[in-house]
């Protein structure tokens, strides 16, 4: 029905889904969706709106070093150089992450954890350890469109090389290892919402886990990237310490 969230499939006894991480019981929030769906402003909003309560992982730092060859799976990039992989799961240290996670949820400062990345509902660790699982599904033309237009005009970067590494393989990567996770989640939200709609969605879901009021207009920071930076790196929180029935919310 439109105007309320899509839960599917949820677990009746969270206790198998991750509520405790470190001897704390401290639930965690994964958000997954493909690149420019709308995920890391989603989970970035959040952590400004509760930046008492929610400490944010981003995916995006765990990559593994992308000059060292024996690590992540490599590939062929439109140029012919070899390089990591960024498309593929296994070029996410996944005990980084694991680590990262149990610190944060055992270090007393948050009530939920909040890890976002395209592979969030997609790496068996992070699955395992999320409360709820998010899903942003956002039309494939919406993302690439955004994801060009923040190379022209946040990165000032020539978008062609980005076009032919999506057209290479970025494509089908989202559709066999992003895409799939999207029957794993709780809750599908419509990556074209407004975002105060997407936060309601995500708070009904989650219930009184947090603890207070949301702010009404929370500073905005933005960064060199043009996201809102989030509170969760101020907290420490590092890899140093560790379809169509979406609906229109």
């Amino acid at each position: 029905m439109a105007g309320e969230e899509v839960t599917r499939g949820v677990l009746p006894d969270r206790g198998d889904r991750g509520w405790w991480a470190g001897g704390l019981r401290v639930p965690v929030l994964a958000v997954a969706g493909g690149t420019a769906s709308g995920k890391s402003t989603l989970a970035e909003a959040l952590a400004l709106h509760h930046p008492d309560t929610v400490g944010l992982i981003h995916l995006d730092d765990f990559y593994v070093p992308a000059h060292d060859p024996l690590r992540g799976v490599r590939t062929l990039s439109a140029t012919g150089a070899e390089t990591l992989d960024w498309n593929h799961p296994g070029s996410i240290d996944e005990t980084a992450v694991t680590a990262a996670i149990d610190a944060a949820a055992g270090s007393g400062r948050h009530r939920l954890v909040v890890v976002e990345g395209l592979f969030a509902l997609t790496l068996p660790a992070v699955a395992a350890r999320a409360a709820w699982r998010v899903y942003v599904d956002t039309p494939d033309d919406i993302r690439l469109a955004r994801k060009i237009l923040r190379k022209i005009e946040v990165q000032r970067q020539d978008p062609a090389l980005s076009l032919r590494n999506y057209l290479a393989h970025g494509r089908e990567s989202h559709a066999e290892y992003v895409a799939p996770s999207r029957s794993r989640a709780d809750l599908v939200l419509d990556g074209t919402a407004p975002e105060s709609d997407l936060l309601a969605a995500v708070r009904r879901l989650i219930g009184p886990v947090l603890g207070e009021p949301a702010r009404s207009e929370p500073p905005r920071v933005r960064t060199a990237g043009g996201m809102a930076l989030s509170p969760g790196h101020h907290a420490g929180i590092s890899p140093a310490c560790a379809g169509s029935d979406a609906v229109p919310v």
